[in-house]
């Protein structure tokens, strides 16, 4: 394991210090890429302008002709966390629009079963939202399909709709392939010829940027007159949810969205869904950070589209009372510990069948199990991925003689353009696939994966070098005994850090006073550094540590009855101290 020193710029700590910046935030923000005091800012209405966002103009006209004239109007959501807070910010947005406008537009939401029929705007999810889409208590064919979070690469579903009649609006922030969807309209900032400033938004992100357009429509038609407008913000808390659960980068509008979000489930105004999955995770609202989203909200709502049907996930971002939305969240904690529990039993044997290859000698993973779970391949694939510091991509039997597979990437190999590639070598191999650098789905027949695992390796051997193999951890170099304290824990605790601006890592040499094992799996320590010690967790862990190490550590804020103390939380330990060079340039 090689362990780096994130680079910082000492003109721009001074700069930000000067202006008032906590100096060890300076230097934390200047080597994640912060240059400025601008980009620091976390007023919402620094956000890139919306009309700054492709054909978002287009599509604010659209739809607002669409809730005057009082059409019937079916968001197609998708299965993972960032799917199902789009949908409910799409749902919730254009209902309180509708109720501001007297309009008897009808606003529903279909989300694609994945075991049933995939992800994405297929023709058969088309043909089915003509035939079963409810609107009340009666079945109708929509005016108008709105995908969130999908759609770029729908082809075929699109042209399908067009055939029977309904017009598509697609927001995404995938990316496209070679051809365009034949949409009346597009938003998605990863399309050609889209120059927004920020190509990181979340499918929720791009969906409450519609919203905002939305709004300004209507407000410049003066549909607004002598009515009160739609406070937008009230979404914020599922956009920051679908954000962070996304793992896109938190570039610095990203983190405007989120920071935003935060603050409204912290003062208490967020949804009950929201709330309840915080307190199922026995986190505390008020206290919440990016990184509980992301670890304890997310995965529980992520469990609805792995193992069940995503519907459940939404009516719980969708419920209106405390008591519903803990009904459902209990559901959602019921399948997320099934999912942890097959994910327990798919890694095992997952293991077992790496054990027998050489995996050093591979540049990739594929591995294929019949007995493995459709909706959990791709965690499987990112523990992988982790543990062996390889693209890796898992399969699961689809029906039909058809695999499914999920992947997931090393940050020196571009995961969807791998796959491009191997379709425009062997174009009958990959029956279809989509996704982004870190991350994509694809779909093989069951006979081909012999030839799809040695045409991936073959294409991963071409773009990446062995030094690309070899796990790194970057830190943000050492503390000062004055530094590791509760008030810099609290401190660090309340900034934004995620995907592109990581929650900060140190590392250090220290004496190890005393340890145990606790909960069976955890080693429970005392530390010394200059004279002072410190409490410390190395989560599944268990064998017992040298008196002298070096440690790569967060600072994390531990509570306990109340009381809260400073606790070093391990992440790598080398078994003998080593020092590592400045991250200064």
């Amino acid at each position: 394991m090689q362990i780096k020193a994130r680079q910082f710029n000492a003109v721009v700590v001074e700069a930000l210090a000067a202006i008032g910046t906590n100096p060890l935030l300076a230097r934390l923000f200047s080597s994640r890429g912060v240059t400025n005091k601008n980009e620091l800012e976390t007023s919402l209405s620094l956000i890139i302008p919306p009309d700054q966002l492709t054909n978002n103009t287009q599509m604010a006209k659209l739809l607002a002709d669409a809730l005057i004239a009082n059409k019937k109007i079916l968001v197609i959501g998708d299965y993972d966390a960032d799917g199902a807070t789009a949908t409910a910010v799409a749902v919730k947005g254009l209902r309180q629009l509708c109720q501001i406008l007297e309009s008897t537009a009808q606003i529903d939401f279909l989300v694609p079963n994945r075991f049933e029929y995939g992800y994405g705007l297929t023709p058969e999810i088309v043909q089915l939202s003509a035939t079963n889409a409810q609107f009340g208590s009666s079945t109708q064919k929509p005016d108008i399909l709105i995908t969130v979070d999908n759609g770029i690469a729908s082809v075929d579903g699109v042209l399908t709709a067009n055939q029977l009649g309904m017009q598509v609006l697609i927001t995404d922030h995938h990316l496209p392939g070679d051809i365009t969807p034949a949409a009346a309209c597009i938003v998605n900032p990863n399309q050609r010829g889209c120059d927004f400033a920020s190509k990181n938004l979340a499918g929720v992100g791009v969906m409450f940027y519609v919203l905002l357009a939305l709004r300004a429509e209507l407000r410049t038609r003066g549909e607004f007159i002598g009515k009160t407008e739609p406070n937008l913000t009230e979404l914020l808390d599922l956009v920051a949810l679908g954000t962070v659960a996304d793992l896109v980068k938190l570039d610095a509008n990203n983190r405007i969205l989120v920071e935003q979000g935060l603050r409204r489930i912290r003062a208490g105004a967020c949804s009950a869904g929201i709330t309840a999955l915080l307190q199922i995770a026995g986190k505390s609202a008020e206290k919440v950070t990016a990184q509980d989203l992301g670890f304890y909200v997310g995965p529980r709502l992520n469990a609805a589209g792995r193992l069940d049907d995503m519907c459940l996930g939404i009516a719980c971002l969708l419920a209106e009372s405390a008591d519903d939305a803990m009904q459902k969240a209990e559901t959602l904690q019921a399948l997320n510990m099934e999912r942890r529990n097959i994910e327990a039993d798919m890694q095992d044997s997952a293991l077992t069948t790496l054990d027998a290859i050489d995996v050093s000698q591979q540049f990739s993973i594929s591995l294929f199990n019949a007995d493995w779970h459709q909706g959990v391949i791709g965690i499987l694939a990112s523990r992988l991925k982790e543990r062996y510091h390889r693209p890796a991509i898992v399969f699961a039997e689809a029906g039909d003689g058809l695999l499914k597979g999920s992947g997931r990437s090393i940050s020196s190999l571009h995961l969807r353009d791998a796959l491009d590639l191997i379709t425009k070598r062997q174009p009958d191999l990959i029956i279809k696939f989509g996704g982004h650098a870190m991350a994509a789905g694809l779909s093989i027949k069951q006979t081909d994966f012999e030839v799809f695992e040695k045409a991936f390796e073959t294409v991963v051997r071409e773009l990446l070098t062995e030094a690309d193999l070899q796990a790194a951890i970057e830190t943000d170099g050492g503390l000062q005994g004055n530094e590791m304290n509760l008030a810099t824990a609290q401190l660090l605790s309340k900034q934004v850090w995620g995907q592109g601006f990581n929650q900060p890592l140190f590392f250090d040499a220290f004496k190890v006073v005393n340890q145990r094992i606790v909960g069976e799996k955890h080693l429970k320590l005392l530390l010394e550094k200059d004279q002072k010690r410190f409490d410390a967790i190395y989560f599944n862990h268990h064998d017992d540590l040298p008196e002298n190490i070096s440690a790569v550590y967060a600072l994390d804020v531990n509570e306990y009855k109340g009381l809260q103390t400073v606790q070093l939380q391990l992440k790598h330990v080398e078994l003998k101290p080593i020092e590592l060079a400045s991250g200064l340039n």
